[in-house]
């Protein structure tokens, strides 16, 4: 998924990302507002990981919400 998919796509998949994610509020998903850096560094700040593995994380689901 790119980052004009993401932005584009951004309102329906907050609620995927929330299933994933559930340490991400509310707040940061507004915060997010599409932007991959954004989602990454979060994820690295709520759960304590890498950037690399919140990348990873990242790259991993991406494509799940292609189908």
């Amino acid at each position: 998924m790119n980052q004009d998919t993401l932005r584009g796509q951004w309102m329906q998949l907050k609620g995927t990302i929330r299933k994933q994610w559930g340490k991400l509020t509310d707040d940061d998903l507004d915060r997010i507002e599409g932007e991959t850096e954004q989602l990454v560094g979060t994820i690295q700040e709520r759960y304590g990981v890498a950037r690399d593995e919140a990348q990873r994380q990242v790259d991993a689901w991406a494509p799940r919400t292609d189908r």
